[in-house]
């Protein structure tokens, strides 16, 4: 079926990078199938669920788990907006899909592309029951870690995959889930393509190349910056970007909440905003009337930008980070 077109956890996502090494990179095919039910009845086969073809392949997932799935999938729920996002990407229309971070509905980003698709429940918080309604023949369970959970969805389909490992960065993810789906190639030119665009729109920014962003998340209790590695930043560093000082940390995750008393971290010649929650919001409106926030250069330059908390503030995907790099271009080349 083809069509055109979580706050991180931070403590788990500091992992050693070796962890991360066998990630969605161990994603890969290691073994084909073949008929596996070459020896049941036509009319076994027809209980399947919906499957086009009993041909089959395995996989290693994540984790490293050896799964055995559709040779070529045809009904594939996805249960986080990342996994949502990459097979969208990929040309591919799920039969299920989950609301995303921080939201009761599906990315407004992708909402244009999910109509009439059925949600069967929040991030990471399947409901089961539709889940088994969706008939999937292929789970991508995202960074999903309840065991409990994916015992539930393994009894629904064997062939579910946890498709991020706690480090991964949002390309070696998306290759994990264009081999899960037969799109290797698809998933490669996508992510050389932006490479590409991400250079040429920074080499295209006149008096804002090279200039320094601060990305910054508004929590209830303050602002966290995000670190080099997290999915925003990297968008930022491909196009040559540069981080404040005191952001140039090599991590991928969010830093924990700053005080009032150290907003100045938070400065840059650019200032990127965003939130997940109304409490969030509420938090940011109420810090922009304080002086410690007028007195911030990029605030008192013009230079501060409100952005989409449920694009910026993930794990991010392919089509978010074409969202991303449009939202830099569209900030820096407007002075």
């Amino acid at each position: 079926m083809n069509l055109h077109s979580r706050p991180a956890r931070t403590a788990v996502r500091r992992a050693a990078q070796a962890v991360a090494a066998l990630g969605a990179a161990t994603l890969l095919l290691t073994a084909c199938g073949t008929d596996s039910d070459s020896g049941k009845s036509s009319g076994d086969k027809a209980g399947k669920a919906d499957t086009a073809s009993s041909a089959t392949r395995t996989v290693k997932d994540a984790t490293g788990k050896a799964v055995e799935i559709p040779a070529e999938p045809k009904r594939i729920v996805t249960l986080t907006q990342e996994d949502l996002d990459a097979v969208l990407a990929l040309d591919i229309k799920p039969v299920g899909i989950t609301n995303g971070q921080g939201l009761d509905k599906p990315p407004a980003y992708l909402a244009d592309k999910v109509e009439g698709i059925n949600v069967v429940g929040n991030l990471l918080q399947p409901v089961m029951d539709k889940v088994v309604a969706a008939k999937p023949d292929l789970i991508l369970a995202g960074d999903m870690q309840d065991e409990q959970v994916l015992k539930q969805l393994r009894e629904i389909t064997p062939a579910t995959l946890v498709t991020m490992a706690p480090t991964d960065d949002w390309k070696l993810f998306f290759r994990g889930v264009g081999n899960a789906v037969n799109k290797l190639d698809a998933a490669n030119k996508f992510i050389t393509d932006h490479e590409a665009a991400a250079k040429t729109a920074g080499e295209n920014l006149g008096k804002n190349k090279g200039a320094e962003v601060s990305i910054v998340r508004w929590n209830p209790d303050g602002p966290s910056w995000m670190e080099n590695k997290q999915f925003a930043s990297g968008v930022a560093l491909e196009m040559g970007l540069k981080r404040p000082k005191s952001q140039d940390k090599d991590g991928n995750a969010h830093t924990p909440s700053l005080s009032l008393e150290k907003i100045n971290e938070i400065d840059g010649d650019w200032l990127f905003l965003s939130t997940l929650t109304s409490d969030g919001e509420k938090a940011l409106k109420d810090v922009q009337s304080k002086p410690a926030y007028k007195e911030l250069g990029a605030v008192k330059n013009g230079q501060a930008v409100t952005v989409d908390g449920s694009v910026w503030s993930t794990r991010g995907g392919p089509l978010a980070a074409d969202v991303v790099l449009g939202d830099y271009v569209k900030a820096l080349s407007a002075k």
